[in-house]
């Protein structure tokens, strides 16, 4: 599939979940492209930002909203056997992208974007909600947390993986979404996390997200 957009820059990704100007803005200093997921465009426009580009089947993009932005930004996508936060994914190529609009609302929908994350290894999509962040480990992760800092790590496939600096070790487990989790594990201080296969989600506290992103600097994509 061709990509709608490219870029060098990390993108700040809004969706239509609940999500505060103060959210978007955070996301923005990382991440200064902004694309908005089908109604995300509307939190987008409220805060003041016109996004690059807005793509999904636009079942609920406002009509005044869709009105205010630039007819060539808006890249309406019909078929419906995907949701609007993979038709965005499969269709950016950028290093990192923050998603912000995902993870406050509704329970299906949290599950489907860790559903396309999963299918989308190669798409870097961080997920940030109020409390927590989330993406794919990558193949190998280093970064320093404070000692206690709660991680988990929660298997969307069948998984190995080793790890250094947790708790509880990784080594010699078996991960399945019906079987072994590794959820509430806690930090030590330097931990390094290395999956065998591109299954294994990561959540941290909010408060982890610079060190992340550090991190996610050094790591190799899948």
């Amino acid at each position: 599939m061709n990509a709608l957009i490219r870029t060098a820059s990390a993108v700040t990704l809004v969706g239509g979940g609940p999500v505060q100007k103060s959210e978007i803005d955070a996301a923005l200093a990382h991440a200064p492209v902004l694309v908005a997921a089908d109604g995300g465009a509307g939190p987008a426009v409220e805060a003041g930002h016109m996004p690059l580009a807005v793509i999904g089947d636009f079942d609920s993009l406002e009509p005044g909203v869709r009105a205010a932005i630039p007819a060539d930004r808006l890249h309406r996508v019909e078929e419906q056997d995907s949701t609007d936060f993979h038709k965005c994914l499969a269709r950016i190529e950028a290093p990192l992208i923050l998603a912000v609009g995902f993870a406050a609302g509704r329970m299906d929908h949290l599950l489907a974007v860790f559903n396309v994350m999963a299918r989308l290894p190669k798409r870097r999509a961080l997920v940030i909600g109020p409390e927590d962040v989330c993406l794919l480990a990558p193949p190998q992760l280093a970064i320093d947390l404070e000692p206690g800092t709660p991680v988990s790590l929660f298997p969307m496939g069948a998984v190995t993986a080793e790890s250094r600096g947790l708790e509880w070790p990784l080594d010699g487990l078996s991960f399945a979404p019906d079987g072994q989790s590794a959820t509430s594990n806690r930090a030590e201080g330097h931990v390094l996390l290395a999956p065998h296969a591109p299954k294994l989600l990561l959540m941290l506290p909010h408060r982890a997200l610079p060190r992340l992103l550090d991190a996610l600097g050094d790591a190799p994509g899948w």
